[in-house]
């Protein structure tokens, strides 16, 4: 598979995948990177790809939260959570991040991705807001209700971060249905498309990368 790096600065790389990846290859991939960070041997690296339609199964999967396991393939993922949906459409951002350079807290750096996933989207006019006791990213739909628009999975190394946020631009939102998405069955899923924000890839990951530099670099 190719891919297209953007940058290479000293501090962090960051490169988008063109192609679908698949699983499999995105997490074996992760896991050397991660093993080359802590080693000095690469820079830390954000990387921006979609994936085939999967679902992932966190550390705290319920199988009974599976609806439909014949669906899609189904990969365990070795992140924090439970149930989620990857698929065309969605822009997964992988962080792969020395937190000893920047602090050793893992409740902070979630803390800061869900700060880069709302800044992104206030960029296109959104408004994405946290909840307690829900993981992940919410808006309110103009009839009141609530959906869930950006999911958080985190794993640390020895204090290395891989896995990280997905974003949903105009994913098939249909394909949620074969789960209980993140153990929680009382809200849906959206998109920025559905919300009627029809932004382009390029523009997601533009908005992606300004938000991190806010977040990450000018702290």
């Amino acid at each position: 598979m190719q891919e297209q790096v953007i940058d290479r600065p000293a501090a962090i790389e960051w490169r988008t995948s063109p192609s679908l990846v698949p699983y499999p290859e995105a997490l074996a991939l992760m896991e050397e990177r991660v093993t080359a960070i802590r080693e000095g041997r690469a820079p830390e690296l954000v990387w921006l790809l979609e994936h085939p339609p999967l679902y992932t199964a966190g550390t705290s999967a319920d199988p009974r939260e599976l609806l439909e396991p014949q669906r899609f393939p189904v990969y365990a993922a070795g992140r924090g959570g439970r149930y989620t949906y990857h698929g065309p459409g969605q822009r997964i951002a992988y962080l792969m991040l020395d937190l000893k350079r920047r602090g050793p807290d893992v409740r902070r750096y979630v803390e800061r991705i869900e700060e880069l996933v709302i800044r992104t989207l206030g960029r296109f006019g959104v408004r994405g807001e946290r909840r307690a006791g829900r993981i992940g990213i919410w808006v309110v739909l103009p009839d009141g209700s609530e959906a869930k628009i950006g999911a958080i999975g985190v794993r640390v190394r020895r204090w290395v971060s891989y896995h990280g946020v997905a974003i949903n631009l105009c994913p098939d939102l249909g394909h949620f249905q074969g789960i209980v998405p993140c153990g929680i069955s009382e809200y849906g899923v959206t998109s920025l498309h559905a919300l009627g924000v029809t932004a382009s890839f390029a523009e997601l990951d533009a908005a992606l990368r300004a938000s991190f530099a806010e977040v990450f670099e000018e702290e």
